[in-house]
This record gives C-alpha cells, structure tokens and sequence, in this order.
C-alpha cells in the first residue's frame, strides 16, 4: 500500500503527470522534458527524483545526457487497486437496488 501511496503522491502534481504522459510516447532525455514547463533545472528534477521514488520512470545516463523511460508496469499498481474498488462498488450497487426493488415490491 506504501508504493500505491507514492504513486498517487506523484500523480497528483500537474508536472508529473505531464510528464509520465510524455514519457508513454518513449525514451525523452531531461531536458526534453523539462523544456514545456519553464522551471530552473533543479526544481524540475526534484519532480524526476519524486517520479522515480514512486517506482514510475526510471533514468541512465548516455555519455554526457540522462534518459528517461516510464517504468515497465509502472502504472500497474493503479490500474490493479482501480479494478478492486470498481468491483467492490459495482457489488454494493447490485445489493443497493435489490434492496430497493425488494422494498418497492413490500408496497
């Protein structure tokens, strides 16, 4: 549940998610992706370090720049906890109208 905690954490900053949308579409390098937002380097990295604490991009460095690629299933844990709370929900709606269609045939 920590990991789930850090993913939504870092999914709920407009940049980071910016930037996981940029990096579905492939490897960027840091300054492709820091060049849209108009921040200093270093705040921007401070968004990467967050990124890759929760397990969502990873980073290499090639010769003299860092690559960026979205981490394989990074968003996995999301989707898995999404489909637990839908089916929970989806359960407690069909209860909630068989208790009101019982109720409507008690009248």
């Amino acid at each position: 549940m920590a990991n789930l905690d850090r993913i939504f954490h870092a999914l709920s900053d407009p940049t980071r998610r910016a930037v996981v949308e940029r990096l579905r579409q492939g490897t960027a390098s840091v300054t492709e992706l820091a060049e849209p937002f108009g921040m200093a380097l270093p705040s921007f990295m401070k968004h990467l370090g967050v990124l890759e604490k929760a397990g969502l991009m990873d980073s290499e460095k090639r010769g003299r720049m860092r690559q960026c690629r979205l981490s394989d299933g990074a968003l996995a844990p999301i989707s898995a906890w999404m489909a637990d709370q839908r089916a929970l929900w989806e359960d407690r709606t069909e209860r909630l109208a068989e208790l009101v269609e019982n109720k409507e045939l008690d009248r």
